[in-house]
């Protein structure tokens, strides 16, 4: 009986006392944050083409629509000119804020907002790799993905370093000011009736909850509470990173599977078609060349397919999963060359990293940290999380990811 309830123990308390793939979530959050703002980069020119008042989509045709399958989208508070730009240029900001993770918590809910509102605002422009960072972006709001690599872990670091030395960290005033100007926004939101009861409840309960956490970590009396929000966030956070990785396994193992079921993908000439279309030739004689050689047209078509519908089952041994991982992005980043899908390819590549491993992802955030010349980076990289139990010095610093607002 104890060498089965043994096992299960360790299991719970892993899920509980720490939050399951910490360099994972940040490579996934630096990937999709990086994507959608190289997008919005590339497509700012066309902006009001896409998504604002000059496009062909127009804000009538996508009000009906909204009120049809009630998606969220922000820019049908307005059309106005200037509300479509402080959206579009909100997206970029939380975007970039995401990326190098500057209060994560808030920046991952501005994140979620900007993508559906864009998205949902133009329904018609997205593709798959559009697809999978509207998913992504709703699941990361859920996730502890501030935990390495971001502004966030470095203040808390230094919080408990100036603690250690017997220091009274500076108080935050950041936090709490972005946390009463965002509730004071959803206050006019709500009052103006602008949200479905269903957002709204969902608005609310994240704003409470981070005002709940901070209020919880400056608070010594009350370690109990918070070891509690502690615990419901890691469990939150091992859900999420769960439901991350079915997706990704989801869209390879249908992908594979309909595939299958192509007649051009069975004769193994599926690949060859693409490589003559306009749209996908952004190098015709790159694409000519490829083209030409009926052996790797071949063996690309039956290796993608393969290598679809194998990759779920190549999660039970690492070593097997490890390959064709690196197998798939390679591919995609030959889809990206080739056929002129950067930012599809890059949206996969994302997802495609919540299963690299902890060691290669550890020696690579030491690599970079030792080529910008940040020794002391590369060194932080490998501390250890505080002890559970152990209450931070200040609130926002120390809660320096998605954390409680996750319950």
């Amino acid at each position: 009986m104890n060498r089965i309830a043994r096992p299960v123990t360790h299991g719970i308390a892993r899920v509980t006392e720490a939050a399951l793939g910490p360099y994972q979530t940040a490579v996934v959050r630096i990937g999709f944050a990086a994507t959608w703002l190289l997008f919005l980069l590339r497509e700012f020119p066309h902006r009001q083409e896409m998504y604002g008042p000059d496009g062909p989509w127009s804000w009538d045709l996508a009000r009906q629509l909204v009120a049809t399958n009630h998606a969220f989208t922000v820019l049908m508070w307005s059309d106005s000119r200037v509300w479509f730009e402080a959206v579009y240029l909100l997206a970029m900001l939380s975007s970039v804020l995401l990326l190098v993770g500057w209060r994560t918590r808030t920046m991952s809910v501005l994140f979620m907002v900007g993508v559906l509102s864009l998205q949902n605002r133009s329904v018609f422009l997205g593709d798959g790799g559009d697809n999978v960072i509207h998913l992504m972006a709703i699941y990361l709001v859920f996730t502890r993905c501030g935990q390495v690599w971001s502004l966030d872990e470095r203040r808390a670091r230094r919080a408990r370093a100036a603690c250690a030395r017997g220091e009274r960290p500076r108080p935050d005033r950041v936090g709490p000011a972005l946390w009463g100007a965002l509730g004071f926004a959803l206050a006019l939101a709500a009052g103006a009736d602008r949200m479905s009861s269903g957002w709204l409840t969902l608005f609310w309960g994240l704003w409470a909850m981070q005002g709940l956490w901070w209020y919880l970590g400056r608070r010594a009396l009350h370690a109990e509470p918070r070891l509690l929000l502690d615990v419901v966030a890691n469990l939150v956070h091992s859900a999420a990173l769960l439901v991350i990785m079915a997706e990704a396994c989801l869209i390879y193992s249908t992908a594979g599977w309909y595939k299958v079921q192509g007649s051009r993908w069975q004769d193994g000439t599926a690949v060859y078609y693409p490589l003559h279309l306009d749209y996908f030739s952004p190098w015709p004689a790159l694409s000519d060349l490829l083209s030409s050689h009926g052996v790797i047209v071949l063996l690309v078509t039956y290796g993608t397919v393969a290598a679809q519908v194998a990759f779920p089952f190549t999660l039970l041994n690492r070593r097997v999963k490890n390959v064709l991982l690196a197998f798939l992005m390679t591919e995609h980043v030959v889809i990206a060359v080739v056929l002129g899908l950067p930012f599809f390819s890059l949206a996969m590549i994302a997802a495609d990293a919540v299963f690299l491993p902890t060691s290669f992802l550890r020696r690579l955030g030491g690599r970079v940290a030792r080529v910008c010349g940040r020794p002391a980076a590369a060194r932080a990289h490998r501390t250890p999380p505080a002890p559970r139990g152990q209450q931070p010095p200040t609130g926002e610093a120390a809660g320096h990811t998605q954390v409680g607002s996750r319950a």
